[in-house]
């Protein structure tokens, strides 16, 4: 445990008291919202907490990736990541205001309005549908990052590395089964907003999305603790340029699948997909679409071919704060447009939902952050010049008298 993640830290419990404070100030302006209306509140609230909800999957999807790949990049990311997927069973209980405001949010609860698609007979989107298969999306995500976990658990008390094998096997499996559910997922909660209108290249996008929240998050957190021992002279310009690497790379995925997206509508030019892109660009919506384009791609991609900014702590964290500020401007574009009104005073419940999710949320991750050592058991692997892999590192460390 660093100085810096230490409950005894007075800083530390201040960053925590004040992170719940704002928590509740967040929800508590949310709920005096719902006074002009309950829709505004759970709208405003699935921004909120589906913006929480992708850094924190993001965290696992990474952690998974990292596992597979190995890197010295994921050593040092890796107890942040730990800490961010362990916030899946806290996500799991606020998912039920959700469940409470789902007449609200979803139009096809609406008898006759909408065709429903029928799987084996059964309406597809349905209530007890959408919160049974919540649950199951749910328990597969919590029992990946649980397994995971508790070996990484392991090697910190018992003092013995874990065979590298078995984290790469249940990663593998992991990451299949992220992209299955997801795509789920992301039908479930987000595309059935418009149940009329689909894309195939929608769930994708939406998981993309989420691992670029979650590597975002993890790069500012470390970024911001790295003049702290023990991370203090531990982040050197190799590290940092592969950071900024892995960034850009998903900030390109990102507006490759976006593009992709709206290519194929645009060139079908069918009435049942247009409405999407229409509604998002119309009655002032356009302006957080250029927004989108300008510093959720086009500066981020610009700043991150430069070997200066990527090798400068500072410089890397402001991308990655910019970035995960319009991850959250996307969410809002994705969801709000499809209630068919233009912006007006519900974006200030936006942000009120986002600071209060978030604020409960960051109290949780900072609380999972402080029971371990923020550096994996094979610090070894952190003075290594080149890029070896992970399980490399594990074997060199493992071989130490």
């Amino acid at each position: 445990m660093s100085a810096a993640a230490n409950p005894d830290n007075p800083a530390w419990a201040r960053l925590q008291r004040n992170a719940l404070i704002a928590g509740v100030a967040g929800l508590a302006v949310c709920v005096l919202g719902a006074l002009f209306g309950p829709a505004y509140f759970f709208r405003a609230y699935l921004v909120g907490y589906q913006f929480w909800l992708g850094a924190a999957l993001g965290c696992l999807a990474i952690l998974m990736l990292q596992y597979l790949t190995g890197g010295r990049w994921g050593l040092l990311l890796r107890r942040l990541l730990e800490s961010g997927a362990r916030t899946l069973l806290l996500l799991a209980a606020l998912f039920l205001p959700v469940f409470v405001g789902m007449p609200w949010l979803y139009r096809w609860l609406s008898p006759g309005e909408f065709f429903v698609p029928r799987v084996f007979g059964v309406p597809w989107l349905s209530v007890p549908g959408y919160i049974v298969r919540t649950v199951i999306y749910f328990a597969v995500w919590f029992a990946t990052a649980y397994v995971l976990d508790g070996w990484s658990a392991q090697e910190t008390t018992e003092g013995a590395l874990a065979p590298p094998r078995r984290f790469r096997t249940v990663s593998a499996v992991g990451l299949v089964a992220y992209g299955l559910t997801i795509t789920l997922a992301s039908v479930d909660w987000a595309m059935s907003l418009e149940p009329g209108w689909y894309s195939t290249i929608y769930p994708v996008l939406f998981a993309t999305g989420q691992v670029l929240s979650g590597l975002s998050f993890a790069v500012a957190v470390l970024l911001l603790l790295a003049s702290r021992p023990p991370l203090a002279g531990r982040i050197d310009a190799t590290s940092l340029r592969d950071l900024g690497n892995l960034l850009l790379t998903f900030v390109m995925l990102w507006a490759y699948m976006g593009i992709s997206q709206f290519l194929l509508i645009w060139t079908g030019n069918l009435p049942e997909e247009n409405p999407w892109y229409l509604r998002r660009t119309e009655q002032g919506w356009q302006v957080f679409a250029v927004l989108l384009i300008v510093l959720h791609f086009a500066l981020p991609f610009l700043l991150l071919l430069s070997r200066a900014i990527k090798q400068d702590p500072r410089k890397l964290l402001g991308v990655a704060v910019l970035i995960l500020v319009m991850r959250f401007l996307d969410m809002l574009w994705w969801i709000e447009p499809a209630f068919g009104q233009p912006p007006g005073f519900f974006l200030v419940l936006d942000v009120a939902a986002v600071v209060g999710v978030g604020g409960i949320w960051t109290w949780w991750f900072l609380r999972q952050l402080e029971r371990r050592p923020p550096l994996p058991l094979i610090e070894l692997a952190l003075r290594e010049p080149s890029n070896h892999g992970f399980h490399a590192a594990a074997g060199a460390a493992a071989r130490q008298p």
